[in-house]
C-alpha cells in the first residue's frame, strides 16, 4: 500500500478543501524527500466529520530544505524541516 519509500523524492499538492485537512499551507507545492514510512492510519480528514477514515493512508515523514520551504531564508544552508504528511497529499516529484 506504500506508494513511496525512503529516499523518495515527493512534492506536496496544492490544495484546500472545505473543513479539516491536515496538510500545512505553507508546505503545499514544496519538493521533499521521504525520511522515513510512519505507519499507516485511518484518514484524519475523514474521521473529523465522523467519518470511518477508510481507506487507511500511510503517513510519512518527509524532510524539505528551509530554504526550499521559505523564501530569503537567511539560516544555515543545511537546515532542515520534518513534517508528517499522508500519503493522499503527496506526488513523486517526477509527476508534479
Amino acid at each position: 500500500m506504500n506508494q513511496f519509500k525512503k529516499g523518495d523524492t515527493v512534492k506536496v499538492k496544492i490544495g484546500s478543501p472545505p473543513g479539516h485537512f491536515r496538510t500545512p499551507l505553507y508546505i503545499q507545492g514544496k519538493v521533499g524527500v521521504i525520511d522515513s514510512i510512519c505507519g499507516t492510519f485511518k484518514n484524519p480528514e475523514s474521521l473529523a466529520y465522523d467519518g470511518d477514515g477508510l481507506p487507511v493512508q500511510p503517513l510519512y515523514t518527509v524532510l524539505f530544505r528551509q530554504a526550499d520551504v521559505w523564501e530569503n531564508y537567511q539560516g544555515n544552508l543545511g537546515d532542515k524541516i520534518l513534517i508528517d504528511i499522508y500519503q493522499h497529499w503527496l506526488n513523486s516529484a517526477d509527476r508534479g
